[in-house]
């Protein structure tokens, strides 16, 4: 029979990812079937109640832990390990002097300092007045945080401009500032590529390709999936364009933005006309390039050859005819007319043969996930992803199936993003019907999960077994942390089939779909 504790701790704070692992730590342990520790704001309690805790009246200062076990010996246990995790969270600061202890505030920090940047990671309520706190000292922000409103947004980046400062986001989620990175960051050669990107995972997925291909970055200036919408109006772009075209180290740029307000994208493009370092763009929409694209035109600017793409092919046969990207656009905005059209409509199948679960390529009645004569249903393709714009790229190419970016302020409300904590992902996966096909996005990196393959490899093999082919991009370097033929090899064990490069694994899901209509 199953244990419950609920305790809770007043005037004890720790920041929610942190929390996150230290609840991951104590569920890995053998018996212990639930943890949750975390600060009881409104939605960790309904998380909690919702996993059954009975709990008290709390406030969103307060430290929850909530452990369910198989027995009280399970449970002491688990106490001696909270313990000894708490206290090396709070030995971060303990017995440090007044002299050093941190600081209180922003401007507090930077005083006395050289510092030129601040990296805001607090809750999206509280973004905004750390946020201003930084562009009023001087100093250029990175906005980590997400669920900023959009009217603060604005305001930062109009007085960032007055200031001569640069606002990266809100929702931020990756930068590279003279090869360091920050947030979600890949491990990246330093090179002569200026990034500006109003997308986290598109800016990674560009890099990462990049960095395979030989290439290192000088700068990735992230500037927060809103910045070329029409409330916006690419504030932090044009900013960020002017700094990369002041830097020498910079030798070409790219731009990558989700799907952007065509005004502002017209707006975007003329200022892009007129600098002197030439730019690569990848605006994603309808009928426009996809970022394996952009990265192949820039490497062929910079007169690099491009190779072929890192990929794992799955050991059962995959459709017959996956040569190309359904949906995809050869379009794309090259610096010069030096650029090859065409640059990436095609991709290399992995085999010949079918993937795990494929029905038979001849579509004969009756075939697992026809519409033939037995009624059978025609296969779809579920879209579950960590990243937004590597789900819109995907949806984009793939033209057909539901998509879901867990990574949407939406679904990390409280939450650790799913680069994190894959598990709002696991039970989108395990609700999949049997028959369709999976496509999922891995991203690996500083800040990213440390090992993802370990808990995502159990639920492909089950999907698999299910029937259900599972494609997976994985977005990485080979210095990542992580251990870029790792994962690949672990994910490819499981059964899935493995690219590097996003279009070209969502056109491969499709046309596993297509060839079983």
């Amino acid at each position: 029979m199953s244990t419950d504790v609920v305790r809770i701790r007043t005037g004890v704070y720790h920041d929610s990812v942190s929390l996150m692992r230290v609840s991951q730590a104590l569920t890995a342990l053998p018996g212990v079937e639930v943890a949750v520790v975390a600060m009881a704001t409104e939605l960790n309690r309904d998380i909690a109640v919702e996993l059954g805790f009975d709990l008290p009246q709390t406030g969103p200062a307060d430290l929850l832990i909530a452990l369910r076990s198989s027995g009280s010996d399970v449970l002491e246990s688990a106490d001696a390990e909270l313990e000894r995790l708490l206290t090396g969270l709070a030995g971060r600061t303990a017995g440090a002097t007044a002299a050093e202890r941190p600081p209180r505030t922003v401007r507090a920090a930077a005083r006395g300092h050289d510092a030129t940047l601040a990296l805001v990671s607090v809750p999206g309520p509280y973004a905004f007045a750390e946020a201003l706190d930084a562009v009023e000292a001087g100093l250029s922000v990175m906005i980590f945080s997400d669920n900023v409103p959009v009217e603060q947004e604005v305001l930062l980046k109009k007085r960032a401009g007055e200031l001569d400062v640069l606002v990266m986001g809100p929702d931020c989620g990756t930068a590279v500032i003279g090869g360091v990175g920050l947030g979600f960051a890949n491990v990246l050669r330093p090179g002569p590529v200026g990034v500006v990107a109003a997308s986290g995972t598109g800016a990674q997925q560009v890099t990462c390709l990049l960095d395979l291909a030989g290439v290192g970055v000088s700068h990735v200036l992230g500037v927060g999936g809103r910045d070329l919408s029409a409330d916006v109006g690419a504030l932090s772009t044009l900013r960020a364009l002017e700094a990369l075209d002041a830097d020498p180290a910079t030798e070409l740029i790219i731009l990558i933005s989700k799907p952007p307000a065509p005004e502002v994208a017209d707006v975007v493009r003329e200022a892009v006309s007129k600098l002197g370092t030439p730019v690569v763009t990848a605006l994603l929409g309808p009928g426009q390039g996809d970022l394996t694209a952009a990265t192949e035109t820039a490497l062929r600017t910079l007169g690099v050859p491009v190779p072929a793409w890192p990929s794992w092919p799955s050991t059962v046969p995959s459709p017959p005819g996956a040569t190309r990207a359904p949906g995809a656009s050869a379009a794309f905005d090259a610096p010069d007319s030096s650029g090859p059209p065409g640059a990436s409509a095609a991709f290399d199948a992995p085999d010949s043969s079918s993937p795990p679960g494929a029905p038979d390529p001849s579509g004969s009645p009756g075939a697992p996930g026809t519409s033939g004569s037995s009624g059978s249903p025609r296969r779809t393709l579920r879209g579950i992803y960590s990243g937004g714009t590597l789900c819109v790229e995907a949806r984009l190419i793939a033209g057909t199936g539901e998509f879901t970016d867990f990574g949407d302020d939406a679904y990390t409300r409280g939450r650790p993003h799913p680069m994190i904590d894959p598990s709002l992902r696991l039970e989108a996966l395990a609700e999949v019907p049997p028959g369709a096909v999976v496509l999922l996005d891995v991203v690996l990196g500083h800040g990213a999960d440390p090992d993802p393959s370990v808990r995502l490899t159990p639920a492909i093999t089950a999907a698999v077994a299910r029937g259900m082919p599972v494609v997976v991009v994985l977005v990485g370097s080979f210095g990542d942390p992580q251990g870029l033929n790792a994962q690949a090899e672990a994910l490819h064990a499981a059964g899935a089939t493995v690219f590097t490069s996003n279009a070209r694994a969502a056109g491969y899901a499709a046309d596993i779909v297509a060839n079983a209509l």
